[in-house]
């Protein structure tokens, strides 16, 4: 049987990662991340169907501590390893950018390490992001774009992006790097832009908020579903030679097609209850981001299964099942 572990597997990402390694019969292990931010990284409230008792736990382990991810890579032995754990907002890095560098950079750093110690030959996927490429270059942007963050998460993204490639190449290891656009479900946390209009259009609807602020309405992002995105991670770990991945939709949407969307599954028109504030903008936030996923589909057959208004309307309906249930 395959061993996985998978670090960052309360979060969205890891916790349909899980569900899809289970269902094809691996050995899933999970590293508890004890410097994981809940508002940001995980909805534990939703079970999304998946029983967690199948995950086997690691020792627990902060992303700054060496010692201790060896520690949790020893007791997985595993055959593949997914890191996910990061700190993973944007606005949030502009907090804390030293934070963000240790979680999401150093982090990186130290899993890598740790595989190479314990278990070199253990097949590693890497989360990268687009966040990498800040605002140069032509849009779509693929592998080959340059990278240039504009942002204290971009840019511990980057140095995750690059060890990747070192590893591969300067150590012989099999590690790939998916650089991952914006990918959303029902289990987004609340602290996410998404989940905030989604949760704002159903309060909005049922009396319980009389306005949702936001901020820059004219940002516009390539959303695609976690759910397809999982399945691109297993697909590089099952091909026969490591190598970096753009994976995207190819198809631009913006904060405004969010609204426009959710307000409507709820019978309301967006622009009578969004009010945009300035103060909420970040600075040097790329207008537009779309990503060119040619390779991934070319090499590993992948191709994103799940539309936009599909996936608007499934976080609607879960936060309806969530109010619902009292569990807003």
């Amino acid at each position: 049987m395959t061993r996985a572990l998978i670090t960052g597997i309360t979060g969205q990402d890891g916790r349909y990662l899980s569900r899809l390694l289970a269902a094809r019969g691996d050995e899933v292990w999970g590293m508890p991340w004890t410097d994981a931010s809940p508002d940001m990284d995980m909805d534990m409230d939703m079970d999304m169907d998946m029983d967690m008792d199948v995950v086997r736990w690691t020792s627990p382990a902060a992303m700054s501590d060496a010692a201790a991810i060896v520690a949790a890579v020893e007791m997985a032995r595993p055959d593949l390893v997914f890191h996910l754990a990061a700190q993973s907002s944007v606005f949030a890095s502009w907090t804390d950018p030293g934070a963000t560098a240790e979680s999401t950079g150093a982090g990186t750093a130290h899993v890598l390490e740790a595989v190479r110690a314990v278990t070199p030959d253990a097949r590693v996927f890497v989360a990268s992001s687009s966040a990498i490429f800040g605002v140069t270059g032509p849009l779509p942007h693929d592998e080959e774009s340059p990278i240039a963050p504009v942002s204290p998460y971009g840019a511990a993204k980057a140095y995750t992006h690059h060890l990747a490639r070192v590893y591969r190449e300067g150590f012989g290891m099999f590690v790939c790097s998916g650089i991952l656009f914006n990918h959303e479900s029902p289990l987004r946390g609340p602290g996410f832009v998404t989940r905030k209009i989604v949760d704002g259009a159903v309060a909005v609807a049922q009396g319980r908020q009389r306005e949702l602020v936001l901020g820059n309405l004219a940002v516009r992002r390539d959303w695609g579903f976690a759910g397809d995105v999982v399945r691109a991670m297993t697909l590089m770990l099952d091909h026969d030679e490591p190598d970096d991945y753009v994976v995207a939709t190819g198809i631009s949407h913006g904060v405004v097609d969010w609204c426009e969307s959710a307000f409507r599954i709820v019978g309301l028109d967006w622009q009578d209850h969004v009010r945009s504030e300035p103060s909420l903008m970040r600075p040097g936030e790329p207008p537009d981001q779309i990503g060119d996923a040619s390779r991934a589909r070319r090499v590993l057959g992948w191709a994103p299964e799940v539309g936009f208004d599909e996936m608007v309307a499934m976080m609607v309906a879960a936060e309806l099942e969530r109010v619902a249930e009292g569990r807003r």
